[in-house]
């Protein structure tokens, strides 16, 4: 009896752990005229961001400004708006932000490039770090151990001490 009593809490909380995520998710249910507009509509809220979430996606908001950005490209799309239109506006209103991708222009240009200045600097890093590895080696295999006479003359005793060995 004592394991029947236990069993019932842990399966409730299991429940509520593992359940609790899903009551989060966005669900609306938008009518379109054809399938070829829910793609659309689907492409739209995966490929737009939400203006006050950072790095989520319109699907994956629940802030109401991505549950009217949502309502505004439903509209949009059922009055046969095309997606350029769509986007103009969106980029109207919210600025590039709104894009995962935006074009490449004066003021996204160091977004766009940073990732290869970057790749540029770490290479010469490492390039720099080889080269003074290899210098330093070379220094040691060329540069025998310098002595001056004192020690030279310490190490020919030392090593005429001990002939044989």
């Amino acid at each position: 009896m004592n394991r029947k009593f236990w069993q019932i809490p842990v399966s409730l909380f299991l429940c509520a752990v593992f359940f609790a995520p899903l009551s989060h998710a966005v669900i609306e249910t938008y009518q379109f005229d054809d399938n070829a507009q829910r793609k659309r509509y689907q492409v739209f809220i995966e490929e737009l961001r939400c203006p006050k979430c950072q790095n989520q996606n319109l699907s994956g908001s629940n802030s109401p400004i991505a549950e009217d950005l949502r309502r505004e490209l439903h509209r949009m799309i059922l009055e046969g708006q095309g997606d350029q239109q769509v986007v103009d506006f969106m980029v109207a209103r919210y600025g590039d932000f709104v894009l995962y991708r935006p074009p490449l222009d004066k003021n996204t240009a160091l977004l766009w490039g940073a990732p290869a200045i970057l790749l540029f600097i770490g290479v010469l890093v490492v390039i720099v770090f080889v080269r003074g590895q290899k210098s330093q080696q070379q220094k040691i295999a060329l540069d025998p151990l310098k002595l001056d006479a004192d020690e030279q003359h310490r190490l020919d005793q030392i090593l005429n001490e001990y002939p044989g060995k």
